[in-house]
Order: structure tokens, then sequence, then C-alpha cells
């Protein structure tokens, strides 16, 4: 059952460092405040996984949250590189994270599976590809009816999603109307689900085609209005792109990038924060 509490606290109380996160949103309503208080809290040796990782994940890479990401994308969308996961990937900084590599397809269906609690996926997408040479998790099997030979994924089962979404109602019910992305899948396959919402209202409403997730599949929901910024929020602000445009040159210095999650993220006592970035920094 939902229960409603602040974004501190939801993170505070079911995010434990070295647990298997997801961060789920595509285009619309990515999960930017739960993010950045992860950040704040200092949560390290995650494992994360994202449909098209873009500059939440380089965010938390470059903060040294990340000891692992499964995606299937990565990049600032419309701009370019995560350059703190190239940095990560190529200079060790602030450590090397390990990367997984999917299709968007692949991970799309192993999400579906790990909501359906499958073991794996089953697709046609790696059949005759070189895939499988860079990602060992990739497998093949034999279809028991037709003899076919056919690709199987891992199914992903995060111990925590975090969503972003529009609206919840008082017994916890969220909202999600416009593009959907897997939130419903990465909600699903979860132990646990922690949903920002821009507000709380007493019924949803929903227009034909809404996805409504049930209360008794939320863990926790925040009202976080402007939760998804810098991305959008249907019906509510849109997509900021001149940060994005920004953060390419944000992120491609050290110095630079962590003095403006110091300003932008952390807000934190400048003493507290030094010692963090010698940690970042000699770690």
């Amino acid at each position: 059952m939902a229960e409603f509490m602040t974004l501190k606290q939801a993170v505070s109380t079911h995010l434990e460092d070295g647990m298997f996160a997801a961060f789920e949103g595509f285009t619309h309503l990515m999960p930017y405040a739960a993010a950045h208080e992860v950040i704040r809290q200092n949560r390290h040796d995650l494992t994360v996984v994202r449909m098209t990782p873009d500059v939440i994940y380089d965010q938390l890479i470059g903060m040294g949250c990340v000891a692992k990401m499964i995606f299937s994308y990565a990049g600032n969308p419309g701009v370019g590189l995560l350059r703190r996961l190239r940095d990560s990937l190529e200079n060790d900084w602030p450590h090397r994270i390990e990367i997984v590599e999917h299709s968007h397809a692949a991970l799309a269906h192993a999400y579906e599976a790990g909501a359906s609690r499958l073991p794996f996926a089953v697709l046609r997408g790696y059949v005759g590809t070189d895939f499988a040479a860079v990602n060992p998790e990739i497998r093949s099997v034999t279809c028991p009816f037709t003899g076919e030979e056919l690709a199987a994924v891992p199914a992903i089962n995060p111990d925590i999603t975090f969503i972003h979404a529009l609206k919840a109602d008082r017994a916890g019910n969220v909202l999600i109307e416009g593009i959907t992305g897997v939130q419903k899948e990465a909600v699903l396959a979860a132990g646990k689900a922690v949903v920002t919402v821009e507000e709380t209202v007493d019924s949803l409403d929903p227009h034909p085609n809404a996805l409504v997730l049930p209360h008794w599949v939320v863990t926790a929901v925040a009202e976080v209005p402007g939760g998804a910024h810098p991305s959008y929020a249907h019906g509510y602000y849109p997509r900021d792109n001149a940060t994005y445009r920004a953060w390419d040159a944000i992120s491609a210095d050290r110095t630079r990038f962590l003095d403006w999650m110091k300003t932008h993220v952390i807000d934190e006592d400048a003493r507290v924060f030094a010692t963090r970035v010698a940690k970042l920094t000699d770690g």
C-alpha cells in the first residue's frame, strides 16, 4: 500500500547502498528530483538500469553513486555525449563503472519479463548479430514448438524503481498521461516503487489510454512539483532544452561539474562538500 512521505524520507527509508535501482521515464516524466535526493544522501555502489540513460545517470555516475549500469542507449538527448559516463569508462573518474549494454527492444522485453515474474525474455532481435560478444548475458534458446533458435536475456527485477508521475489520489493511486515509456513495467518488476508526483488530488479523472498504477503496487508517494525538470510533465511544464544544451559544457570539466552539482543539487555546507569532493577525486 502506498505511503505518503517526503522524498527525503522515501529515499532514506527505501534505498540502501548496493541496491539495484531503476530511474525510468522516456523523455517525459524523468525522475530528476528523486535522483538528486539519492545524490544528496550519498548513496553508493548502486547497480542502476535505464532505457536511454541521459543526464540523470551522468550526474549519478559523476558523483560516485554508481557501480554498474544496465542500459540500451547513453547520451544527452539532442545534444551529444554523456561526459561523466565517458570519464568514468575512459579515465576511471571518480571510478570505473561496469556496463551491460542492450538494445531498446531487449531491455523493454527484460522489464516486461520482470514485471511478469518470468526468469528471462525471448526475442528475435539479437539473432544473427554479434551483440553477444559484448554482452555475455545474451544467450540462445530453442523454441520447443518450432525448433527456432531465439535470443534470451535475463529479466530485470530492480530492488526499487523511481518514477515521476502527474498525479496521485489520496489513496496512492498514480496517474501518468502522455508518453509512458516503461514506467509501468519498471514499477511492476521492482520490489519497491517510489513515485514523485506533481500534485495530490481527490480524484484522478483519467482520460482514455491513460496509465493508472494502483496503490497496491506503489510503496511510497512524494509530492514534488517540478520533479521531472528539466524533462517535462504533460500539462504542467515543457522540456527545458536550454538546460540540456548547457549540460554539455558543464559536464565536460570535472571542476565545473562539481561546482554545478554543489550549487544546484547538493546545497550543503562548503566544508562537508569539500571533503566529499576530495574523496571523489582521490578515490
